[in-house]
This record gives C-alpha cells, sequence and structure tokens, in this order.
C-alpha cells in the first residue's frame, strides 16, 4: 500500500483518480481548495498562497507519491493560472525534491508544447518545465478534452449543447480527439507501478478526430434524442457569448464558455496516441464508451438542466433586484398603502417599506454573486414566508386575489428551491 496525494482532488480527474487508487487499498489524501468534510482524509491546500516550498511540507509528511490535476481556466479574483499552473506547482515540486518524494505525475494540457494562445497554456507550460527540470521520477500527461460518466466543464457545457431543439455551430473550433476519463485513470495507475517508466511525456488522446458539433451530436445520440437542426452561429454571436461569460465570471461563477476557452477551442485539443500505445495503453472511442455506458435518466436530466441553471439565477436574482428598485419606485403608494391598512402608520410605514426594498436587494446581489449565492437563496425563501405570513396577519383580503402578491410568492418559493438544487457545480 503506497500513501499518495493528489492535488486537485475534488475536480473531474482528481476524484475518479482519489477513487480508483482508494479501491486499490492505497492510502490516499486529496488535497483542493474546496476539500470540504465528505471525506477525513481530505486536505484543504490553495495553490495560490503556495508561494514557497515550506508551504507544502506539512501537508506531504509520509506522502511516497504525488498526482497533480490542479487546474484553473482563467484568471480571477480568487485564482491565478499562474500560481495554480507555474508559481504554486513548482514549490510543490521543491518540496517533493527536498523530501525525497521521487514519483510524481503531472498532468498539463495537449499541445502546450506547440502552441500556447493564453495564459492558461502558457502556464501550464511553465509548470512542465519547472517539473522537469528537478531530480525527480516525474510524468507529465497531457490529456485532450476528457468525457465521462461525471460532467464538468467542457464536457458539461457540450451535455448542455445536445439538450437544445437546434444544435449551435461554433465558428472557428479545432478539431477534439476525446479521450475517456476511464483512460485517464488506467494510465495513472500504469505510472503509479514502481516498474513504470519515468521522464516521460505522453499525450492522452483517443482513436478518433471529431469536430466539436460532431461530439455534442454524438452525445445527443446517446441520450437517444432524434437529430437536431444545426444552426451556424455568427462570429459575432459566439464573440458576445464569450464576453459574457468573462462577465460572470466577475461573479465567482466558472462558466465554460470564456475568452480562455474561445483562444484554446481554436486550436482544438489533438494529439499522437503512439506514446499510450507504445506503453501497451488502448484508449477505447467514444462511440465505444456509450455503447457500453447507456444515458439514464439522470444524464438526459443533467443536459437539460444545464443551460436552465444560469437562466434561473439570471431570473431571481434580477426579481429580487427589480422588486427592490419598483417598491422604492412606482409601488412606493402601494406598499405604504398596505402597511396603513395593515395598522402601521406614518414613519413607521415608509421606514418598513424602505427596509423591505433594501432586504430584497441584498438578496438579489447576493444571489447573483457565486460565493454567497447559497446564502442568498436561504434568506430569499425566509423573507418570502416572512412576507406571507406577516401580510397573512395585516392584510388577510390578499389571499382573495388572484393576480396579488400572496399567490405569486409560491411558484417564486419552488424556484429558490430548484436553484438549491442545481447550484453544485461537482
Amino acid at each position: 500500500m503506497v500513501k499518495i496525494a493528489v492535488i486537485g482532488g475534488t475536480g473531474l480527474l482528481g476524484s475518479a483518480i482519489v477513487a480508483d487508487l482508494s479501491s486499490r487499498g492505497h492510502s490516499v489524501i486529496s488535497m483542493s481548495r474546496r476539500a470540504g468534510v465528505a471525506s477525513p482524509a481530505a486536505i484543504s491546500v490553495d495553490l495560490n498562497k503556495a508561494t514557497s516550498p515550506s508551504y507544502w511540507l506539512p501537508y506531504l509528511d509520509g506522502v511516497e507519491a504525488v498526482v497533480n490535476c490542479a487546474g484553473v481556466l482563467q484568471d480571477s479574483s480568487k485564482e491565478s493560472t499562474s500560481m495554480v499552473h507555474h508559481h504554486g506547482i513548482a514549490n510543490l515540486f521543491a518540496a517533493c525534491e527536498q523530501l525525497k518524494i521521487r514519483r510524481i505525475i503531472h498532468f498539463s494540457a495537449i499541445g502546450v508544447d506547440r502552441e500556447t494562445p493564453s495564459a492558461f497554456s502558457e502556464t501550464k507550460l511553465s509548470g512542465d518545465k519547472a517539473l522537469m527540470e528537478r531530480d525527480l521520477d516525474w510524468i507529465i500527461l497531457r490529456p485532450s478534452v476528457v468525457i465521462g460518466r461525471a460532467a464538468y466543464g467542457a464536457s458539461a457545457l457540450m451535455r448542455g449543447l445536445a439538450a437544445l431543439p437546434a444544435l449551435p455551430v461554433m465558428p472557428n473550433t479545432g478539431q477534439l480527439q476525446i479521450v475517456l476519463l476511464e483512460d485517464v485513470v488506467r494510465t495513472v495507475k500504469y505510472f503509479l507501478d514502481p516498474g513504470a517508466p519515468t521522464r516521460k511525456i505522453v499525450e492522452l488522446v483517443g482513436p478518433d478526430r471529431y469536430s466539436f458539433l460532431e461530439v455534442v451530436a454524438l452525445i445527443r445520440r446517446w441520450c437517444r434524442w432524434s437529430p437536431a437542426r444545426e444552426v451556424h452561429l455568427p462570429n459575432l454571436a459566439s464573440g458576445v457569448m464569450y464576453k459574457i461569460g468573462d462577465m460572470i465570471s466577475l461573479l465567482g461563477w466558472r462558466p465554460p464558455v470564456r475568452s480562455t476557452a474561445e483562444r484554446e477551442i481554436r486550436r482544438g485539443a489533438v494529439g499522437n496516441r503512439e506514446d499510450m500505445k507504445r506503453l501497451g495503453l488502448h484508449p477505447k472511442g467514444l462511440p465505444e464508451f456509450f455503447a457500453s455506458e447507456p444515458a439514464s435518466v439522470q444524464e438526459r436530466w443533467f443536459a437539460r438542466m444545464y443551460l436552465l441553471k444560469p437562466a434561473i439565477f439570471v431570473v431571481l436574482s434580477l426579481f429580487w433586484i427589480s422588486t427592490a428598485f419598483v417598491s422604492l419606485g412606482p409601488g412606493w403608494g402601494y406598499g405604504v398603502g398596505l402597511m396603513r391598512e395593515g395598522g402601521v402608520e406614518g414613519m413607521s410605514a415608509a421606514l418598513t417599506v424602505v427596509a423591505g426594498a433594501l432586504a430584497d436587494l441584498a438578496i438579489g446581489l447576493a444571489i447573483a454573486y457565486r460565493p454567497t449565492s447559497r446564502y442568498g437563496l436561504y434568506a430569499a425563501i425566509a423573507i418570502s414566508i416572512a412576507y406571507a405570513v406577516i401580510g397573512t396577519i395585516l392584510v388577510p383580503r390578499l389571499w382573495a386575489d388572484p393576480l396579488g402578491p400572496m399567490l405569486k410568492i409560491w411558484p417564486i418559493i419552488v424556484l429558490h428551491f430548484v436553484a438549491l438544487a442545481v447550484l453544485d457545480d461537482r
């Protein structure tokens, strides 16, 4: 049994690798910024704070091998591609060398040695070079787009697009050589064997090349939906989508459609399968995977809900913000009138309306901002129920109005529960 640290252990790759290694009897430490409380062996680490090798020393005690799956698509206020892909892991590699942890398996990205169109690929390549300079038994794995039963990032977006009644054809997209998650996990298992070769760079790709649209069409067929009509998006429309993704990311969300994705997808994700063949690793093709893993109702639900999710959060956020402005504007007289009808007079009525409007505004902003979104949803449900109770006590006649606030509030509450149910990305 080997003690193995998996950096980025809650991501698409990391979680699958942690599960596989644990099932084989290894002692696995999952390290990530969102370690959570699901596993007692999970440790919270932040590559953005790993400014020296000493940061890693307390976490690597007794570790015999490290698998680094950490990655971030684009810089944000809390995430730095330079730290996550280069400087933070360079300090990890230095700490491993200091502690004599020889076996390092590091995930990079396909094609970074040929072209670096974004900070994502530039920093990935810098991280690779930092590892190769160390006196370690390193293996660098460069996967293409990864697809498995679990979905996150690009693979989740493809499922969401497959559920649309018409398939959008994105302009300027390169070819993809999809690699299956199970083959990625199998490769990690192979290289963790003490007798496996080291100081190797291996491109992880599937046997076939597809366009982006062809992959989406295959997923649609997997979900047992009939072929859909193709709609070719103009460059302007796709460019606006990527810019909107950048704006949404400023609120703490991680949309897969951002300017970095635009540059990377134009390059495509294809490589040389000979690396895997020489090692006796024979990856399965996408049709073979879909044939062996029939889509369940869960997959179809996820695909249909994927693009509805952002719409739900936009609607709820705008609902509360607009309610606040209406209460302070055109609806001021109506709100104050209801307070007076319920026995709240004068300045108290005005202050109550103002306080309610400010609470609505705070809830709308909290829902829009990803780190506080869950709290905003809980507050929205609580204040909606409070409005119903207070309204019933003060102005019970509102229940008799078929277009009044008492009857309208319940569908809104249900929508908040739906938002809570789909809030998590992974």
